[in-house]
């Protein structure tokens, strides 16, 4: 589920009564960032869809870290946190492909 970044016009973690949270996953790369997003609450509710948005985000996230890639959870204003494992409730999750030396 490819889709693009909504503006935000209060903090992530206080949103606005009836304002669904959507967790992000973006993959940098030299072509510019991938993103894909899921909607937290109808996975939880066990939506299809949002069900099938989170398992496709894992497997791209196992993939690219096959592939040598570190992947980091961030927030606004906080440190970033390295990722080994794939976390869907967070909902800022950025991949950083290896970078060659030489």
């Amino acid at each position: 589920m490819l889709r693009g970044i909504r503006p935000r016009s209060r903090p992530r973690n206080r949103p606005e009564k009836g304002v669904r949270v959507m967790a992000v996953l973006r993959i940098l790369s030299n072509q510019g960032d991938t993103k894909y997003e899921w909607d937290i609450a109808r996975v939880q509710q066990g939506d299809a869809d949002a069900v099938a948005a989170i398992r496709e985000a894992e497997r791209i996230f196992a993939q690219q870290r096959a592939r040598g890639a570190t992947a980091f959870k961030v927030w606004p204003g906080r440190s970033a946190e390295r990722l080994d494992s794939f976390d869907p409730q967070a909902e800022n999750v950025v991949i950083v492909p290896r970078v060659a030396g030489g």
